[in-house]
């Protein structure tokens, strides 16, 4: 898995990570971290609201990580 490029992460006006970039940027460092580590990065992706989750949960996104 490629990490995010950071000069192309979309921000909310609140300074918040827009919910596509976080979900990615979080997965990415799960893959890539070590595993003493990955629970706690795995804890923040529970952590989104179920509705960011669900609307990244759509085909087209969720086809890509097949």
């Amino acid at each position: 898995m490629v990490a995010p490029v950071l000069w192309s992460l979309a921000w909310h006006d609140d300074g918040e990570l827009a919910a596509q970039d976080r979900f990615d940027l979080l997965q990415t460092l799960v893959a890539c971290e070590q595993h003493a580590i990955q629970p706690d990065l795995i804890a923040a992706i529970e952590t989104m609201p179920l509705e960011e989750v669900s609307l990244l949960s759509s085909q087209s996104v969720t086809g890509l990580c097949a």
